[in-house]
C-alpha cells in the first residue's frame, strides 16, 4: 500500500510538472498572439508611412517637372510672340511703302515723281522688313523634355520587404593584438547596400575552446559600426583570450552572429604578494601606502600575545595579519621584510618570455624603488643594495635625485623624473629596462644574465604608488630594445 501511494505520488508530481509546463507555454502562446498583433499594427504602419512618403516624393518630383514643362512654354511663347509682333509690323510698314510706291507710278507729274521716287527709295532701305531677321527664335518641339520611366517602373516593381542581412564572417588574419588594443575585421558573403550598421560584441575568457554554459565575463557590445572593421583601445588583458562575434543590420532587422573567433591576448597579469609586504605598507590590490602607524600596531599585539599563553595559530598577531587588507602569501614561507626594507614583491615570477609593467607613483614620496629581484632576496635587504635585486631608486631626502642601483652600486640618470614608470624585462637577453611610461623614452638598462626565477619588486617610504599590470610590451618598447641592444649601460659600469 505504501508502494502504491508513493508510486502514485511520483506520478501526480509528474503530472502537476507537466501541467504547470503546458499552462507556462499556453501563456507564452498567448503572449505571443498579443505580440503578433502589436508587431503586425506596427509593421503595418511602418509600411503605409514609407509608401506616403514615397508618393510625396514622386508628386514632389513630378510638380518640380511640370513646372518646368510650363516655365519652358512660356519662355518660349514669350520669344515667338515677340518675333511675331515684330513681323506683323514690319509687314504693316512694308505694305503701306507699296501702296504709296504703286500711286507714284501712277502719277503723271514728272516734278513729283522724281522727289516722290527719291522719298520712297530711302523709306525702303530704312524699312524693318529689311533689318528683321527670319530665322525663328525658338522651336516648337518639346521633345527635351519627354520622360521614360521604363528603369524606375523597374525598380518600384522591385520593391519588397527588406531580407534578413547575412551573416559576417571575421577574418582571424586580418585581426590584430598589439600594445594592448584590438583589431576586428570582417566580411559580408556578398556586398549589400541596405546594411546600415554592425554591433560588435567582445568577452574576456581564459578557455580558448567554444563557449561554457557559465562565462566568468558578460558579453560587451559595441553599436553602430559604420565600416567593417573596429579597434578596441586601452585595454588591460587579464585573461587569456578575448572572444569576438558580430552582425549586420538593416534600418528594420539584424542578422544572425558570425561564428566566434577568440583571439590571444598575452600579456605579463601579476598581483601585489601582501603577506612580503613590510609592516608599515598598506597594500590593496594593486596599490600601496606607506603607513607610519603600521608597524607600532603589529608591536603592540605582539606585546599582548606575549603576555597571554594563546596558540599561535588563534593569536591576535595573526589575526591581524590576515586581515582583509593584506591578503595572504602565495609563496609559504616567505618572511615580511622588515626594518628599513620598506618591500613588497609581486606573486608571479618570470622565468621567460618578454614582460612590461608600469607604476605610477607620488613624485612627492621621500623614497621610492621599483626594480626585480630573485626569490633569496633577504627580508633586511633594501632594493638595489645586493646582487639579489636591480632596480631605479628616487631619492627626495635631502636633495632629489634618480639613481639606478644593483650590488650596492649607484650610477645617478641625466633624466627628467616622470610620474610613471615602464618595466621591461627579457628573461632570456637578461635585459632589464626602464622607461617613461609615457613618451617611451628609454631612461636605464641592466645587462646581465638571469640564472633563476626573477620577480616584481617595489619599495616605498613615506609615499605610495600603484601597478598596472596585464600589459603587453608596447611597439615603441619593442623597437626600442632593437635599437638598443648591446650599446645600453650594464650594471657592471654601476659605480
Amino acid at each position: 500500500m505504501g508502494d502504491q501511494k508513493e508510486s502514485l505520488r511520483k506520478i501526480t508530481t509528474t503530472l502537476a510538472l507537466k501541467n504547470e509546463e503546458i499552462t507556462n507555454f499556453i501563456c507564452c502562446q498567448k503572449q505571443s498572439l498579443e505580440n503578433l498583433e502589436g508587431n503586425s499594427s506596427r509593421v503595418q504602419e511602418d509600411l503605409e508611412t514609407e509608401f506616403s512618403s514615397l508618393h510625396s516624393v514622386l508628386d514632389d518630383i513630378k510638380d518640380s517637372m511640370v513646372t518646368r514643362i510650363k516655365q519652358e512654354r512660356a519662355s518660349r511663347t514669350y520669344e515667338l510672340q515677340s518675333q511675331l509682333s515684330a513681323c506683323s509690323k514690319a509687314l504693316e510698314s512694308s505694305e503701306e511703302l507699296l501702296e504709296v510706291a504703286n500711286q507714284i507710278l501712277c502719277s503723271s507729274e514728272a516734278d513729283d515723281f522724281t522727289q516722290a521716287a527719291k522719298d520712297i527709295k530711302d523709306s525702303v532701305t530704312m524699312a524693318p522688313a529689311f533689318r528683321l531677321s527670319l530665322k525663328a527664335k525658338a522651336t516648337d518641339s518639346m521633345s527635351h523634355m519627354m520622360v521614360d520611366f521604363t528603369q524606375e517602373r523597374e525598380m518600384l516593381q522591385a520593391i519588397k520587404f527588406l531580407p534578413v542581412p547575412a551573416t559576417p564572417e571575421i577574418l582571424v588574419s586580418e585581426c590584430q593584438v598589439c600594445d594592448n588594443t584590438v583589431t576586428v575585421q570582417w566580411a559580408l558573403p556578398e556586398p549589400d547596400s541596405k546594411i546600415d550598421h554592425y554591433d560588435l560584441e567582445h568577452r574576456r575568457t581564459n578557455h580558448e575552446g567554444p563557449p561554457r554554459a557559465r562565462e566568468d565575463y558578460p558579453w560587451m557590445v559595441v553599436e553602430g559600426i559604420r565600416e567593417t572593421e573596429y579597434t578596441l583601445t586601452g585595454l588591460r588583458f587579464d585573461t587569456h583570450y578575448m572572444t569576438f562575434r558580430v552582425k549586420a543590420c538593416n534600418k528594420a532587422v539584424a542578422g544572425e552572429f558570425s561564428e566566434l573567433v577568440t583571439l590571444e591576448t598575452h600579456a605579463f597579469l601579476f598581483k601585489l604578494d601582501a603577506g612580503s609586504a613590510h609592516q608599515n605598507l598598506k597594500v590593496e590590490d594593486l596599490s600601496v601606502e606607506w603607513d607610519s602607524c603600521g608597524g607600532k600596531v603589529v608591536q603592540d599585539i605582539r606585546k599582548d600575545k606575549n603576555r597571554t599563553n594563546q596558540s599561535p595559530m588563534h593569536s591576535p598577531a595573526r589575526t591581524a595579519m590576515n586581515s582583509p587588507k593584506r591578503v595572504p602569501s602565495a609563496r609559504v614561507g616567505r618572511d615580511r621584510f622588515t626594518a628599513e626594507s620598506y618591500t613588497v614583491l609581486g606573486d608571479t615570477f618570470i622565468n621567460a618570455g618578454q614582460q612590461y609593467w608600469e607604476v605610477r607613483f607620488d613624485k612627492e614620496s621621500k623614497a621610492f624603488a621599483v626594480g626585480l629581484a630573485l626569490r633569496n632576496l633577504g627580508r633586511f635587504d633594501q632594493l638595489g643594495k645586493s646582487n639579489a635585486s636591480w632596480c631605479i631608486h628616487l631619492n627626495n631626502w635631502l636633495q632629489q635625485s634618480l639613481t639606478a642601483k644593483h650590488n650596492n652600486k649607484a650610477r645617478t640618470l641625466d633624466c627628467p623624473i616622470p610620474d610613471c614608470i615602464g618595466v621591461y624585462c627579457n628573461y632570456e637577453e637578461g635585459a632589464l629596462s626602464f622607461y617613461n611610461a609615457r613618451t617611451k623614452t628609454l631612461m636605464h638598462t641592466f645587462r646581465t644574465k638571469f640564472t633563476q626565477p626573477v620577480i616584481p619588486a617595489f619599495s616605498v617610504w613615506n609615499g605610495s604608488f600603484s601597478v598596472q599590470t596585464g600589459l603587453q610590451v608596447p611597439n615603441a618598447v619593442q623597437s626600442s630594445q632593437r635599437k638598443n641592444s648591446g650599446t645600453s649601460s650594464s650594471n657592471t659600469s654601476l659605480t
